[in-house]
């Protein structure tokens, strides 16, 4: 599986920790960046990724920033994304499963186990056969489709 992920300054450190531990379970991980902690803006990135998967660059993406909530918006202004701000494992499964979520955005005050079990969750958990989840993605996808028309 191909992984794309992202950060801002204040996600850098963990965005480099968790990179390695992506690539050392074979994962396949595409870096969109930054490459420090000097400051930037996190709009650049997380708009970066939601670009590139739906350029199909890669399977699933991981967007880090200090809160979550400001890459979480970034990655959701590009058609097509479902981007969560997570905080936990069971958050991550449940997202995946019912909500067919595509990027994940996660905050910097978690702990490194917390993460690898959130980012393990995410990457794991397929989307339900349910069909009563289908159908809300569906009715997402049309409501989104009418709206850029």
């Amino acid at each position: 599986m191909k992984i794309g992920i992202t950060s801002d300054h204040r996600g850098y450190k963990l965005k480099e920790k968790l990179t390695k531990y992506l690539l050392k379970k074979g994962y396949d991980v595409i870096d969109y960046g930054t490459n420090s902690t000097e400051i930037v803006d996190y709009p650049d990135f997380g708009i970066k990724l939601g670009e590139e998967y739906i350029n199909n660059s890669f399977d699933r993406g991981i967007a880090i920033c200090a809160n979550g909530v400001g890459m979480s918006i970034a990655c959701n202004k590009v058609r097509g994304v479902r981007c969560a701000k997570i905080n936990t494992s069971k958050e991550a499964k449940s997202a995946r499963n019912d909500d067919d979520i595509n990027i994940i955005a996660i905050p910097t005050n978690l702990m490194m186990f917390e993460v690898k079990d959130i980012v393990d969750a995410f990457l794991k958990t397929p989307f339900s056969t349910v069909d009563r989840y289908s159908r809300r993605i569906q009715k997402l996808n049309d409501y989104e489709n009418r709206v850029w028309m």
